[in-house]
C-alpha cells in the first residue's frame, strides 16, 4: 500500500557496481549477524534467477504468515 505511493524522486537506478556493492553489506548482516552460510549469499548474486525465482514463488505464503503475524500481534 505504501510502496505503490512512492514516486521516483525516492529511487535510484543502481549501475552494475552499485548492486554489488549492496550485495557485498549484505555479509555483515547475513553472515556475521545472523549466522547464515557464505553459500545462500553467493546463491542471491550467482543464481539468481533460482535463488530469487523460488522466494517469489512463495509470495502468497509469505502474505499469509504477514497476515497471522498481524493478527497476532495487533499491529494492523
Amino acid at each position: 500500500r505504501n510502496l505503490q505511493a512512492l514516486t521516483t524522486d525516492y529511487m535510484q537506478e543502481l549501475t552494475y557496481q552499485d548492486r554489488k556493492r549492496i550485495h557485498n553489506l549484505k555479509y555483515f548482516t547475513w553472515i556475521e549477524q545472523q549466522g547464515k552460510d557464505l553459500e545462500e549469499l553467493d546463491a542471491q548474486w550467482y543464481d539468481y534467477e533460482k535463488y530469487w525465482g523460488g522466494i517469489h514463488k512463495q509470495t502468497s505464503k509469505i502474505d499469509k504468515l504477514i497476515r497471522e503475524f498481524n493478527a497476532k500481534t495487533g499491529l494492523l
